[in-house]
């Protein structure tokens, strides 16, 4: 049986730790807050975007032009690269699991070609490195500020490969942020480019060359939707630790309840045993 030292010790530390995990709550909480307000600001323009795109499409497909944009060029995929994002910190449930998991069902799927991955974040980046993964590029603390300037990077590097023809297809894999209980695994193809199967001749009048127009809409399309990844992610990320946090808090809760109880019953039997030696040592004196 422990002593009563050794259990307040113990006590002692679960509250150290549940004060860790409340603030990390908080600050989680405060930092979900911001990064909800970004994907709720991304989301209407990158569905704007893509209904400018099926528009401009529309009027190409309408004048019969023939569109040789390499964004467009349909291959066969066996050469892939899939850009997987996953958060830099753990403490965060399974978020960083399912991601890593989803990502090596999409390899194993495609095990007769050659699946390269682009890794942001630190966790995935561990993960593949140390399982000789081939690995594009590297990519750690973009989801603490989530600029647009270094997703287009990232998305620019993909165009230039996919243009010279050294991978057939890019996916994206991340966390769909959908509320705070709640994060989708979703896995998308950027490139090439899905146009609208049916395109209706769009009621404009365009002061460029609709082909032309298209050719400049593409790219900013795949940046947009790189962009609009990290920011989702981000999102999901600060929702999938502030649950993980408050279920820690309240576990410590729970564990600090009942250790107090068996520090009293400890207590308890040890006073018992105390009355019982005096009694017995003064019955025997007398």
């Amino acid at each position: 049986m422990p002593s009563l030292i050794d259990i307040r010790r113990r006590i002692r530390s679960v509250k150290n730790t549940q004060q860790i995990t409340k603030a990390m709550k908080m600050v989680s909480a405060a930092k979900l807050r911001r990064a909800q307000e970004r994907v709720i600001a991304a989301r209407p323009y990158a569905a704007m975007l893509r209904n400018v795109l099926a528009d401009v499409a529309g009027a190409v497909a309408a004048e019969e032009q023939s569109v040789e944009n390499p964004l467009l060029a349909q291959r066969e995929e066996k050469r892939t690269l899939l850009v997987l994002i996953t958060g830099d910190k753990g403490l965060a449930g399974a978020f960083n699991t399912n991601l890593i998991k989803g990502a090596q069902r999409f390899a194993a799927e495609r095990a007769g070609g050659a699946v390269t991955f682009e890794l942001i974040g630190r966790k995935g980046r561990d993960f593949f490195r140390k399982r000789g993964a081939t690995i594009a590029g590297e990519h750690i603390g973009l989801a603490a500020k989530v600029a647009y300037a270094d997703t287009a990077a990232i998305a620019h590097k993909a165009i230039e490969l996919f243009r010279s023809d050294e991978i057939d297809a890019v996916y994206l894999i991340y966390n769909e942020f959908k509320s705070v209980m709640a994060q989708r695994l979703t896995v998308t193809r950027v490139l090439p480019v899905e146009m609208p199967e049916q395109a209706a001749p769009a009621d404009f009048i365009f002061e460029q060359p609709p082909a032309e127009m298209l050719g400049r809409l593409l790219p900013r399309y795949v940046e947009t939707e790189f962009y609009r990844a990290l920011a989702e992610s981000a999102a999901a990320e600060h929702a999938a630790r502030m649950t993980a946090m408050d279920s820690a808090t309240s576990n410590a809760a729970e564990m600090i309840e009942k250790l107090t109880l068996y520090m009293n019953r400890v207590r308890q039997a040890s006073i018992t045993k105390e009355i019982i030696e005096v009694v017995s040592g003064a019955a025997a004196g007398e």
